[in-house]
Order: structure tokens, then C-alpha cells, then sequence
């Protein structure tokens, strides 16, 4: 089982777990009925953004839908094992909804955590198409290969090798490569609970 069916199940098995229907959870979260039965059957693995809005909805962390167990003392990731087949590809609202990022989590067996820490590739596309997203919480992005960029809210910023940024997750946003570039980034999002 790849982790793309192991997060549309576990989103799946949380609903049902709680008694709560696909209609309930659209509600609650303000994604269509369409969008939460793609993701539960894999269809479609969307940005961060739509994962944090159910997460809610269930009253769960995001961690919850990757966590591989609980474990409440300190996290080490090596880079051979963050290498390996321990990612997660994203369309990220790409409209055509091409896998354009692949997530490697940072601490997955970490219990209880408010931040998700991940290193992720970023593939090229020469005009890439996206729809804002924005939920509760912040957001630090390093960039280590390449060059990306960030909409937030009105402002477009560029950030190349060695460049980051901090913002508010609140403000509609989106993180994509720069047309036609490829990048490496460090993201930690931090969701309030």
C-alpha cells in the first residue's frame, strides 16, 4: 500500500470510526462532497491546505492521516531513509491536477506534534495553474535547490537557493516552482489545535 491509499484510508476509516457521513464532512470543512470522496478513494490527493480543513473536521491533527506510530521522544530522520519510498506526491490544486510536488515527511513517528516539518521536490512546469489555499496556522519555507515561487495573497515573491520565508497561513497562498525550474524546499507548517 503506497502512502497515498494509506491517507484516503485512514481519512476514510477516522470518518467512519466517528459516524460521520462524506455530506457532514463537506459541510463542516467547506470542500464538496466530490473533493472529499476523490481523496478517501485516492482519486485525487490534494495540497495541504484541503487535508488541514478535514483534519478539522474530524477533530484530528494532519499528522493523524501520515503518522506510521506514536512515539513521544525525539525524531531522527536520515537522509537515506527520507530518500527511500517514504513520500507523498501532491497535485497541489494543480487544476489538471499533475503530481507537481512530492512530500517527504520529517517526523512521521512524532506523537502529539503541532509542527509538520517536510522536505519537498518541486518538478518543472512552464505555466503552472493553482488554486489559493489558506488555513489556520503558519509557515516556514527554505529553499535548498533551485528557485520557487510564493503567492500570498496579492504579492508574487521569488526565492532562490538559500532564500525563506515566514507567513501566516491564514492569508491565501501558494507555493510552486518558478516556470520551467525544478526545487528542493523545507517546509514546516505549523497548525494550531
Amino acid at each position: 500500500m503506497n502512502n497515498h491509499s494509506i491517507v484516503g484510508a485512514k481519512i476514510k476509516g477516522l470518518r467512519e470510526t466517528k459516524n460521520l457521513s462524506i455530506e457532514e464532512i463537506a459541510e463542516r470543512s467547506g470542500l464538496t462532497v466530490e473533493q472529499i470522496n476523490s481523496i478517501e478513494t485516492n482519486q485525487n490527493l490534494p495540497s495541504l491546505g484541503p487535508l488541514i480543513k478535514i483534519a478539522r473536521a474530524l477533530g484530528v491533527r494532519l499528522g493523524t492521516f501520515m503518522d506510521d506510530n506514536d512515539d513521544l521522544g525525539p525524531i531522527v530522520t536520515r537522509a537515506k531513509d527520507r530518500e527511500a519510498d517514504n513520500s507523498i506526491s501532491f497535485s497541489n490544486d494543480a487544476t489538471d491536477s499533475r503530481k507537481h510536488m512530492e512530500y517527504h515527511p520529517l517526523a512521521q513517528q512524532k506523537a502529539g506534534r503541532h509542527m509538520e516539518p517536510f522536505v519537498i521536490d518541486i518538478n518543472p512546469e512552464e505555466s503552472p495553474e493553482f488554486q489559493l489555499s489558506a488555513h489556520e496556522g503558519e509557515e516556514f519555507i527554505y529553499v535548498m535547490q533551485g528557485e520557487v515561487e510564493i503567492v500570498y495573497g496579492k504579492e508574487t515573491y521569488s526565492l532562490k537557493e538559500g532564500d525563506s520565508i515566514f507567513y501566516d497561513s491564514i492569508v491565501k497562498h501558494h507555493v510552486h516552482g518558478a516556470p520551467g525550474k525544478s526545487a528542493k524546499i523545507l517546509a514546516v507548517v505549523y497548525i494550531p489545535f
